[in-house]
């Protein structure tokens, strides 16, 4: 029995998820239909403009994304104090460019007097809105009403585009975000779709490489950036803007894996990078595994066991699955 979506996250656990939403039957994505030799390859740029389009309207960063033929991964960071500091006014105009809007909320940013009454009503109104706009089943509604309609319109057919509901795992440590985006960001390798990180279109392994690039070669500090959540390694008791990883060792970590991966060898970790895993209390030989694995080792939640069960007992849930890889993939406390 499926589980109501609510069931399934807290905030108070974990801001970070990763969802993955699935088209229906034969329905085709991306990429060039085998079945009608149809090439779609152009809604690769849909899906993309679309999650940065919501992310700049939604409390919610991209901190991973993976565009492939007929599914899509997206790893997401919900920052709820952003919402919440959001005054009225924003919270309205980031509202009414997705939906239409409510004639009190018209009247608000006309400046129009308002009785009480009204004032009232339409504070309850911006609070229901608030809520949403950092709520990850109306940012992936958002999403796939969008991707659906534009399909839709392109095959000239009716009907559901994607699966009714997408599947969300929650990752409660820091380990489990970097297992969870490394296994985002190889998945075209592991479909052997590309060779290497930065071959890999439609990744956020690829953006991420592109700019570091550009910024390595330009002397223009205010050159645009990439939109997705920044790599922020925290130095002293500064506050965490960003996933608590240097940046240079995601790409080496990445790199290694991805090219162990494609050349289906077992391998072992250099030793330069063990340390990266060991920090995030992760086993190193069981690395490659772990990534290979992913899809059955974890379900609705990603951690150690540790984290899995305080997730569950958040949740009033006697257990979730992917215990066991716990205790396979990371090291004892």
């Amino acid at each position: 029995m499926t589980r109501a979506r609510k069931a399934l996250v807290s905030l108070e656990s974990t801001p970070y998820y990763h969802c993955i939403s699935r088209c229906v039957r034969r329905a085709w994505l991306c990429g060039e239909d085998p079945y009608t030799g149809q090439n779609f390859e152009h809604r690769r740029q849909w899906v993309l403009d679309r999650l940065r389009e919501l992310s700049e309207l939604f409390a919610i960063d991209i901190c991973a994304y993976a565009i492939l033929s007929n599914h899509y991964h997206v790893v997401v960071h919900v920052d709820s104090k952003k919402a919440k500091s959001w005054s009225e006014r924003e919270v309205i105009l980031n509202w009414t460019q997705l939906y239409k809007g409510h004639l009190l909320a018209d009247r608000y940013l006309s400046g129009d007097a308002m009785t009480t009454a009204e004032r009232v009503a339409l504070s309850e109104l911006i609070e229901e809105w608030r809520l949403r706009l950092y709520d990850i089943s109306w940012f992936m509604r958002c999403l796939n009403e969008h991707l659906a309609h534009k399909a839709n319109e392109e095959d000239k057919c009716k009907g559901r585009f994607f699966e009714g509901r997408f599947k969300s795992q929650a990752l409660l440590d820091e380990g489990a975000v970097l297992t969870c985006m490394s296994y985002v960001d190889l998945n075209p390798i592991r479909a052997s779709m590309a060779e290497t990180p930065e071959e890999s279109d439609f990744t956020s392994i690829q953006e991420r490489i592109k700019v570091y690039i550009e910024k390595q070669r330009s002397d223009n500090v205010s050159q645009p950036r990439t939109k997705l959540y920044p790599f922020a390694k925290t130095k002293g008791n500064e506050p965490l803007n960003g996933i608590d990883f240097a940046e240079e060792d995601y790409f080496r970590l990445l790199d290694w894996t991805g090219r162990a991966i494609r050349n289906d060898k077992r391998g072992s970790i250099p030793e330069d990078l063990a340390p990266i895993l060991e920090r995030l209390n992760l086993k190193p030989d069981v690395w490659l595994k772990s990534i290979n694995n992913y899809n059955k080792d974890y379900f609705t939640a990603v951690g150690s066991f540790e984290h899995i069960k305080s997730y569950a007992i958040a949740l009033k849930k006697h257990w979730f699955q992917g215990q066991n890889a716990a205790k396979n993939n990371y090291c004892l406390a």
